[in-house]
């Protein structure tokens, strides 16, 4: 027997033998449709598991953070394969506010505000004309930097000193994204207008480091501060808000913004429409975060925004309505835009007939402070 006829006659029995077990296999499969049914429910509900765990945390920036974790397509693509309902249920797995997670935005209000923590008072009497959670403790995210342009402020540094900025402001937080790379140089003063207008971090972050005795003398100042204005529910830890063990009440940060629009240039810089920076090579535009401040229908004498994941999106102003100087203070709101829209909300009631009394049945919620995580 020749060596080929010898080799085919050894191979081939050899496949026949696997043709004919697969061939069983798939005869079994299909005599047995509820096994086979048992079988793809189990990898489907295998494939769902293991795309669960493929969870990508996403960046809470401040101010432009996306709010969510999303899968990657691979893992996406696993689950639709595993079934519509299942990758439906897997897609997205949106990260909570501290006040989503503590019950606040149950709390029903009669203006059906978006903010579950709301505050409204009159800065000359300091009458409370609405009021919703406002002893919650929230973290407070760019609205932090509020305090810390009070700081600087009652510091009396020179504003045209040039301050640089370094690796030491790059955002290692949140990993937020600014435009004054390190190197940079622009003085005391434009950082306090960019910090205050445009919320940027790491020029709040240079200023406190350019403080006498740098970041941890800065940090214990704006807790001392906190203390004398009476803002016993506050504490600090930084000075930009990307961190949320920053955290106060509505009824502290109202007493904040009281202190702070004493003061023009705080006034002047937190409300500009926008401002110009040269940082040598080129001029930077910045614009403000808030767009109340271009509507000619708002008179804003002092505002300052935030937003982290973990505060919701935050506002609070210094207005005129309807002949009295209000201060409006509304955190933990869960749109894009919704701040501004329960500031509107609050206009239109104060403005209407006989709405700068309280509501009949006012909303003043008070809850223990959340638990921090």
């Amino acid at each position: 027997m020749t060596r080929s006829a010898l080799k085919r006659r050894i191979v081939f029995p050899q496949w026949s033998a696997v043709f004919v077990s697969a061939a069983v296999l798939l005869s079994g499969l299909a005599a047995d449709p509820a096994q086979a049914a048992r079988r793809k429910e189990s990898r489907s509900e295998s494939v769902v598991q293991r795309a669960k765990k493929v969870v990508v945390p996403a960046a809470g920036r401040a101010e432009k953070a996306r709010p969510g974790n999303r899968l990657s397509r691979a893992a996406m693509r696993r689950a639709a394969l595993a079934g519509g309902a299942a990758a439906t249920a897997v897609a997205v797995a949106p990260r909570l506010s501290f006040g989503q997670a503590n019950g606040l935005h149950d709390t029903v209000d009669p203006l059906e505000l978006k903010s579950s923590v709301a505050l409204v008072v009159d800065q000359d009497t300091s009458e409370v004309l609405f009021s919703k959670n406002s002893q919650a403790v929230l973290p407070i995210a760019s609205l932090t930097k509020l305090m810390t342009a009070l700081i600087v402020t009652e510091a009396r540094q020179s504003l045209d000193e040039q301050l640089e900025i370094t690796h030491e402001d790059i955002d290692t937080e949140k990993n937020s994204r600014s435009r004054l790379a390190p190197g940079t140089v622009l003085t005391r003063g434009e950082l306090l207008h960019l910090a205050l207008m445009s919320s940027e971090n790491r020029a709040a972050n240079a200023l406190g480091r350019h403080y006498p005795g740098g970041l941890p003398a800065f940090v214990s100042a704006m807790n001392r501060k906190a203390a004398v204005l009476g803002m016993s529910s506050t504490r600090y830890v930084e000075p930009t808000g990307l961190s949320s063990s920053n955290q106060s009440s509505a009824a502290d940060l109202a007493r904040l913004v009281k202190a702070a629009y004493q003061y023009p240039l705080l006034r002047a810089f937190s409300t500009s429409p926008a401002h110009e920076v040269d940082v040598g090579s080129r001029t930077l535009h910045y614009s403000n975060t808030n767009s109340l401040v271009r509507n000619p229908g708002w008179e804003i004498g002092l505002q300052k925004t935030g937003y982290i994941v973990e505060a919701g999106r935050c506002l609070v102003m210094q207005a005129q309505l309807a002949g009295r100087k209000l201060i409006m203070v509304f955190l933990d709101s869960a749109g894009k835009y919704s701040r501004q829209g329960d500031a509107e909300r609050v206009r239109r009631w104060i403005e209407s007939g006989g709405s700068v009394r309280a509501p009949a049945s006012p909303v003043s919620v008070t809850r223990d402070r959340p638990a921090l995580s």
